[in-house]
């Protein structure tokens, strides 16, 4: 019986520290000099302090446009407000991912709630002919998001995508997503299939794996770039955690300036006058 062909990994990185909104302190692994972006993946940042002073200042009104944010809460609590008149909380175990579309104004505030913040920001870029379409939200609360459990000491939390006949609640056909909380037990062991051509990242947040057909771990703080063919392999050193990631590319220019993510550079000046001109 032939071997599962397991995806490459052509790329390992660390995540630098970095502030951003108020001085929130967040880690950067995707958005940096060294990997500026993930084609469809812009930006990956890992929050976590429990100290409300790393944090409390949060992320003021600001714009976006042309992109999508994901926020994945795993404590604490966020409380978002936008210029279109929602507002929602996230809250642990939350998933809120945003479809900025042709412009949006909105905060994200945290919440004490004994005293420790941290999950995930990712931000996904939309495709030329979707980046003026009217902003949206996908919000799910923590009950919201189905666990599957494939394997023994194995439970992975299905925000996009599917695991077996487990099927996340993110849709996006521009992307076709798939973004997995794998949790494994020590031993424990998880394999995934990841469609064709697909751009897949893996981060791992707490303790070490093994990937199947490479010989170094994946450690705590190791952002992982796979190949674009086969499967993805984990089997844990000791009790760990992980996000898997993957999207379809989109293969289109792209012009980035700061909260705004377009194809030229002239769409970018048009965001600043139309921001400008209350036109969000």
């Amino acid at each position: 019986m032939s071997q599962t062909p397991y995806r490459r990994i052509d790329r390992r990185s660390r995540g630098l520290p970095a502030s951003d909104g108020a001085g929130v302190r967040l880690t950067r692994v995707i958005g940096t000099q060294q990997l500026p972006d993930l084609d469809p993946f812009l930006l990956l940042d890992e929050f976590g302090s429990d100290k409300p002073g790393d944090y409390i200042a949060g992320f003021p009104s600001h714009p976006h446009r042309g992109f999508e944010t994901v926020t994945y809460m795993l404590d604490g609590r966020m409380r978002h407000k936008d210029n279109h008149g929602n507002e929602g909380l996230l809250t642990p175990g939350a998933v809120q991912w945003m479809t900025a579309g042709r412009g949006i104004v909105h905060s994200e505030m945290p919440e004490q709630e004994h005293g420790l913040m941290r999950g995930f920001q990712l931000w996904v870029n939309l495709p030329a002919k979707d980046k003026m379409t009217a902003p949206q939200y996908q919000e799910f609360a923590p009950d919201r998001i189905p666990v599957a459990e494939p394997a023994a000491g194995v439970r992975v939390k299905v925000i996009a995508g599917q695991v077996g006949e487990t099927e996340g609640p993110v849709k996006q056909p521009a992307t076709d997503p798939l973004y997995l909380d794998i949790l494994l037990d020590a031993g424990a062991s998880f394999e995934q299939p990841v469609p064709e051509g697909h751009t897949a990242f893996a981060y791992a947040y707490e303790g070490a794996a093994d990937i199947g057909g490479e010989s170094e771990p994946v450690m705590k703080g190791d952002l992982l770039v796979f190949g674009r063919s086969g499967s993805v392999r984990f089997t844990a050193r000791s009790a760990s955690r992980l996000i898997l990631v993957a999207g379809r590319p989109l293969r289109e220019p792209v012009a980035r300036y700061g909260p705004f993510v377009m194809n030229t550079k002239e769409q970018i000046m048009q965001a600043f006058v139309d921001y400008q001109e209350g036109r969000f």
